[in-house]
């Protein structure tokens, strides 16, 4: 097993979904070996071992010598799998949602704590070259106003998000990439307040689109929209406006930036990278590395996806509520997932 101090990196697969895919893809443009995979089911771990070129795994056989494991599993299993992981020596890469509850985040937050921040939460935006652009663009208009940050796209074909087990919907599972992005233009600001309206579909209790408002402490409003609706083109963008000015990013169709309407021009990325670079899969991976090595606190940490984790469960509240404001940080139950906190 590689630990703390050990050069040579290696990632096992904790999950063998489809997003296993581009974290791989990630491992290979830096060249990390992945040296086991592990799944629910032999069929699908052998599948994707076999795709990689690694080992079949079993759970209880992880960290199987790697010095990195990337957890992507149901939300469900994220908190004892990433800990487990913790325990035996290895850093872990763990997918969103961070969890299914307040509880499991604070036990993950404990953990990391304990085995000295070992651990980033994977909000691949947060590495994006153009969300980087859009952070910093946002900070030269002054004092930020308002922000808007919309993910519309239709519902996945793939995975068990439609079930209750699942935890929550489009805001549970595709609405903390916007939330994300909101809290970051948001810094150092704090969020005090959330309303939000959720509107289920046909056949499930989970809900398809979700509205959320956000107040701060420095005077700050946010409007998030993330919606399993949208059809089967996406969009993705985000906006920020100060009494003097508005950047604007779009991330899906193709990353753009403009400031006050002008286009302005992003970073190259690397060809052979190519969509990994763009949305952040590589810059994650190279930054757990990285952090690693240096033995410090990932940008991406625990507690910021228990914050996202946080703004979730209280929103989901709200719209149980009809609608009511509720105050964050979220007072609510700790034992009870979103999808709980809303339908009951």
């Amino acid at each position: 097993m590689t630990r703390r101090g050990d050069t040579a990196d290696s990632i096992a697969l904790c999950g063998a979904g489809f997003i296993s895919l581009a974290h791989a893809g990630a491992a290979g443009a830096l060249g990390i070996p992945i040296v086991a995979v592990a799944s629910r089911t032999p069929e699908r771990t052998a599948e994707r071992a076999t795709q990689l070129h690694s080992r079949a795994s079993s759970f209880e056989e992880l960290p199987a010598g790697a010095s990195i494991v990337v957890v992507s599993t149901p939300p469900a299993q994220h908190a004892p799998h990433a800990l487990a992981m913790l325990g035996a020596g290895a850093g872990v890469l763990l997918e969103k949602p961070l969890c299914t509850t307040l509880a499991e985040a604070d036990d993950l937050v404990a953990a990391a704590a304990a085995h000295g921040e070992r651990i980033l939460y994977a909000e691949n935006l947060a590495y994006a070259p153009v969300v980087a652009a859009l952070l910093e663009r946002a900070r030269t208009i002054g004092p930020l106003e308002h922000v808007e940050v919309r993910a519309l796209q239709g519902i996945p074909t793939w995975g068990a998000f439609l079930t209750d087990e699942w935890g929550g919907g489009a805001l549970f599972d595709l609405g903390v990439h916007p939330l994300a992005v909101a809290l970051l233009l948001a810094l150092p600001g704090r969020a005090t307040s959330v309303v939000a309206h959720l509107t289920g579909g046909e056949g499930h209790r989970t809900d398809v689109h979700a509205e959320v408002d956000l107040t701060f402490d420095t005077g700050l409003s946010a409007h998030v929209v993330s919606s399993w609706s949208a059809g089967p083109d996406s969009v993705w963008d985000a906006q920020a406006s100060s009494a003097t000015g508005v950047v604007r990013a779009d991330l899906l169709p193709e990353p753009a930036l403009e400031v006050d309407g002008s286009p302005v021009a992003l970073r190259p990325v690397d060809a052979k990278l190519g969509v990994l670079e763009q949305y952040g899969y590589v810059g994650q991976l190279r930054a757990l590395v990285a952090d690693l090595a240096g033995q410090r606190q990932p940008f991406m940490s625990v507690a910021f996806g228990r914050l996202v984790l946080d703004v979730v469960c209280a929103a989901y509240a709200s719209a149980g509520r009809g609608g009511d404001w509720v105050a964050l940080p979220f007072e609510g139950p700790r034992d009870r997932t979103p999808l709980q906190l809303w339908r009951g």
